[in-house]
């Protein structure tokens, strides 16, 4: 899926935003001083920065100390939580950092009765060595974060578990397959273990959707869609007239069409055009996304409608949809 060679690194998510802007901002400056550096060499400092500031716990300690600033208050996570307790649904958390930041975190968003709402809580999971890795036992930790030294036999409700391994977690929990819906926020590191290997269902977070809804549903972007749908079927039905009047309508269609299409791209992004396809062309995010996902979303920054037996039809074209391959 990701290609990871000697010199080439694929940034796959929202983490690698400030990391490659690190890196610029880096460059920019050995290069507007003159200093000489190696490619190589500074890649490879930055990251070990960077993995230090995580394996030191010193961003954890830096967003605690501003929970309002970095973290957002969770009604409506609350809000649907509490919906999928009430109809019977098992929750479990599976997250990289401590508990001392998770508890922390979560109490802000969600209350401080926020671990009624999960039936299984592990922290520090080393994700995504915890879907492959069968090594690392589950240790617990009493509620002040400290080890514990008993084996597990069981996974308990309301207590808290450190590392550990999906094998062990399957084992325990009995939960298999497609009755599992898991959500995760990176393609590689959440998601495609879990579906390729333990056939679960996968539901991706994708921040940027909330932006590219908001362009879908302007009138400027119903409009530009509308008209380059109805151009490309008019060029594609009078084409074969090869007189010298409808080759110059023709061609007045086809400057209209291209113009559209460089607006509708804009409208995204101007050098990329839509997270989702440029033009007709899906990107590879999108494709890898089909892939290992079965859906997805913008974070809850406000309660959705949910029900537990929702059915979502008649959406309109939108730059994540197949349907729209055919619009060139």
């Amino acid at each position: 899926f990701a290609f990871q060679g000697p010199s080439l690194k694929q940034f796959m998510d929202i983490f690698s935003l400030p990391e490659m802007t690190l890196l610029s901002s880096v460059i920019d400056y050995f290069i507007t001083h003159g200093i000489e550096f190696d490619q190589v060499h500074l890649y490879k400092d930055i990251s070990d920065a960077i993995r230090d500031v995580h394996v030191k716990g010193v961003m954890y300690k830096w967003i605690e100390k501003d929970l309002e600033q970095y973290i957002l208050h969770g009604d409506e996570i609350y809000a649907v939580l509490n919906r999928l307790v009430n109809h019977k649904k098992k929750l479990f958390l599976i997250t990289n950092s401590p508990f001392s930041f998770v508890d922390k975190g979560m109490k802000h968003m969600v209350g401080k009765n926020w671990r009624d709402l999960f039936d299984m809580v592990i922290v520090q999971a080393d994700k995504p060595n915890f879907f492959t890795d069968r090594r690392k036992p589950f240790r617990k930790l009493d509620d002040k974060g400290s080890l514990q030294w008993d084996k597990i036999n069981q996974l308990e409700k309301g207590k808290i578990y450190k590392e550990g391994n999906l094998f062990d977690f399957l084992r325990l929990t009995g939960w298999r397959g497609s009755k599992v819906l898991y959500f995760g926020d990176h393609l590689y590191s959440d998601l495609a273990d879990l579906m390729l290997r333990h056939g679960w269902r996968t539901g991706a977070i994708v921040p940027e959707l909330e932006t590219e809804i908001r362009i879908i549903n302007t009138e400027q972007y119903m409009h530009s869609l509308t008209w380059q749908q109805a151009l490309t079927g008019l060029l594609e039905r009078m084409q074969m007239y090869q007189d010298a009047e409808s080759k110059q309508v023709l061609l007045e269609w086809m400057k209209e069409r291209q113009e559209i299409r460089s607006l509708t791209k804009n409208l995204f992004n101007p050098q990329f055009g839509s997270i989702f396809r440029t033009f007709h062309n899906p990107t590879y995010f999108s494709r890898r996304l089909g892939r290992v996902s079965d859906i997805f979303h913008d974070p809850l920054h406000h309660e959705a409608p949910l029900w537990m037996d929702q059915l979502c039809t008649g959406c309109m074209k939108t730059p994540f949809l197949e349907e729209m391959v055919h619009i060139r």
